[in-house]
């Protein structure tokens, strides 16, 4: 140690000069101590910041580590929560033990995300828990999901990309326990409050998930004869009229050559889908659709109608998968869904009328605190389809529910009340009991729930379907004095007849034949033909051979005539219900004398409804030189009765299967599910 203090290095010869090393030390020598003391403080601190970010690195490895193996078990829980009719749910430990599991529990194994190479979804799944299968989480943060959704299509339409969202906000309600199922308030809850995920993941991965349970395309030939092409013509004009005046609006005004809106939801094209797809129009479809994906819009704050909703375009979007086998339209049927379910929060689980799709908040009519007994009640088919269809159960839970509640509820005879009170859950006090307006769907889908659920003995839906026909026969029927036709009366107050039948009501024979045929008793089937005459009747007794909304019926013999309509009751507004049944009757029996009654009926339609802009409801079909126009053409006309009157008139009376297939009450068709399923 020299006298200075400092420590003298002794260093080995060798490349270096020994009079640099000298130089150097002089110069550290000369610095004053304060200088060299925070040199070497710096050179510490960078040391010890390089150790730190080495273990934080570490630190993040391992931390994404465990949440990799954390993502199966969240995409198993999802696949536990499946309807079942559709895969029994196994048990994890069993399908771990299994040597061979089937490939729908390895799909239950796969993780919730996966690096998949230019988003290819025709790609198979790789084999369950691989490390290189699962995705990096960070690279799942904020990816954005465009609202028009597009899925893998059918070999007809090209490939879409779906986007995503972020899984990690989605996946948090299970981390705490994922292996527990949720009840029916959470799952509610979590749908509306995720309108755009399906049981907590995006609907591109759900999909993915259960793409071995998604729907085929069908095939259709076409027009098979002149009736037929008939048909198609009528509704290519009506199309044409909608496109070119009213595209993307709600319905058409084909007089004043004018759009006419009523929830702002596309209906004249949503409510025509499947209809375009049964006769065979390729080129329009395509362009609804492409409609459909790119400017169809539930976020938008506006109230509407449960029920008129769910039949037109929940019916709508899901026939339209079904029939063609694209997801696109089952996405959006998926959002749509969940934006309807805040109806189902109210103290009794009877559903609100109204809801509002953007705010997703639901409320009882303005005009009354009660919902109409047939909206609450026919809403069920599209419900169910859309669970089974996804195969997450809370949609069907909810509106069974509402099955249930109305079972236990009294009746007259089976007859219900048209008033029902969603925050009580009860009937309105006195109400009247029609089969007409606000009521007649609830009977059409007791019968027609029953079928799609695959006819299950002692259901309550045909228990209660068959006591409700009884009292039809004992409390309503009634026959004119003098031609004896058969109509079905209403109860004013519950307990007053009145001889008045919608012609709503003209569904039931129908509705009645369908049940016939699915083995109801043979009265059924005495009534539905003898509903059958006096409903035609009430066609061919106007000069226009149309039907006007409401008919009343004879009493006494006092009366001048058997049938006769009210002035303010003369319009007709292109309704499909006698036509429906028309071709429940052909479809079932095969007797062609049904088709020539429905090509009577379809040629006063061309003859007083058709303009130049598509077709018109009247204002009076009992003046065939004045049947005072109305302007409007309900998307009805376009989704049921041209689409009935083309099936009824179709050479093959199975072109739509009906035992595999069950309408709902827009004339959609939804498959029919075994009891196996």
């Amino acid at each position: 140690m020299k006298d200075g203090g400092h420590i003298t290095l002794t260093l080995p010869t060798g490349s270096v000069d020994e009079r640099g090393r000298k130089s150097l030390r002089r110069a550290w020598n000369q610095l004053p101590r304060c200088q060299r003391n925070l040199i070497i403080l710096g050179i510490t601190a960078f040391c010890v910041t390089v150790l730190l970010c080495l273990s934080g690195d570490q630190l993040m490895a391992s931390s994404l580590k465990d949440s990799e193996e954390k993502l199966p078990m969240v995409a198993s829980y999802h696949m536990r929560q499946q309807n079942p009719h559709h895969h029994p749910s196994k048990d994890k430990d069993q399908a771990e033990a299994s040597p061979a599991p089937p490939a729908s529990v390895l799909e239950d194994k796969q993780t919730i995300r996966r690096e998949v190479e230019n988003d290819k979804f025709n790609e198979a799944y790789a084999e369950a828990n691989s490390a290189e299968n699962v995705v990096r989480l960070p690279e799942t943060v904020a990816v954005d999901l465009p609202h028009a959704v597009a899925l893998p299509a059918p070999d007809n339409t090209k490939d879409q990309d779906l986007g995503g969202i972020d899984i990690l906000n989605n996946v948090e309600p299970f981390d705490q326990q994922p292996s527990e199922p949720l009840g029916e308030k959470e799952q509610l809850d979590l749908a509306i409050k995720n309108p755009l995920n399906l049981g907590g993941v995006s609907f591109k991965e759900h999909l993915h998930k259960i793409r071995p349970l998604l729907a085929k395309g069908q095939h259709f030939h076409g027009a098979s004869n002149e009736r037929q092409s008939a048909v198609v013509a009528a509704f290519k004009h009506s199309w044409a009229g909608y496109k070119k005046y009213a595209w993307g609006h709600d319905n058409l005004k084909p007089i004043s050559q004018y759009s006419h809106e009523w929830f702002g939801l596309g209906l004249s094209i949503v409510d025509s889908l499947d209809t375009m797809y049964i006769m065979g129009l390729d080129d329009e479809f395509k362009e609804a659709r492409d409609w459909v994906e790119n400017s169809l819009r539930f976020d938008t704050k506006r109230d509407v109608n449960l029920f008129e909703v769910t039949i037109r375009v929940l019916g709508g979007l899901l026939s339209a998968y079904h029939l063609s086998g694209d997801t696109m339209f089952l996405a959006k049927a998926s959002e749509l869904g969940n934006r309807l379910l805040p109806a189902f929060s109210s103290p009794s689980g009877i559903p609100y009328s109204d809801v509002n799709l953007g705010d997703l908040s639901a409320h009882s009519p303005k005009w009354s605190p009660d919902s109409s007994t047939s909206e609450v009640t026919t809403i069920q088919l599209e419900f169910r389809d859309l669970s089974r269809s996804t195969n997450v159960s809370i949609y069907e839970q909810v509106a069974h529910t509402v099955n249930e509640k109305v079972h236990e509820l009294d009746k007259k005879h089976g007859l219900v009340p048209i008033f029902i009170n969603a925050n009580t859950g009860t009937f309105r006090n006195y109400a009247t009991i029609s089969l007409g307006a606000r009521g007649d769907s609830y009977y059409e889908y007791l019968l027609k729930q029953w079928i799609q659920t695959g006819r299950k003995d002692n259901d309550i839906l045909i228990l209660d379907y068959m006591q409700a026909i009884d009292g039809v026969l004992t409390e309503l029927m009634r026959r004119t004095p003098r031609e004896h036709w058969v109509y079905i009366g209403e109860l004013i107050n519950g307990k007053d007849f009145k001889p008045k039948m919608d012609h709503l009501t003209c569904y039931l024979p129908g509705t009645l034949l369908l049940g016939h045929q699915n083995g109801m008793p043979d009265s059924h089937l005495i009534l539905a033909r003898d509903l059958m005459d006096t409903c035609y009747q009430t066609y061919m007794m106007n000069p226009t051979h149309l039907a006007a909304e409401i008919s009343y019926f004879a009493l006494t013999e006092k009366d001048d005539q058997d049938i006769y309509v009210k002035p303010n009751d003369a319009h007709n507004l292109l309704r499909p219900e006698f036509i429906e049944s028309l071709y429940y009757f052909y479809a079932l029996t095969g007797n062609r004398t049904y088709q020539d009654m429905g090509w009577t009926i379809f040629q006063a339609f061309e003859t007083h409804t058709k303009v130049n802009a598509g077709y018109t409801s009247l204002g009076n079909v009992k003046n065939a030189q004045n049947t005072r126009m109305r302007d409007l053409m309900e998307s009805f006309w376009l989704s049921e009765t041209l689409k009935y009157f083309y099936l009824l008139f179709s050479d093959n009376r199975k072109e739509i299967d009906l035992e595999q297939w069950v309408f709902n009450s827009e004339g959609h068709p939804l498959p029919v599910y075994s009891l196996k399923t």
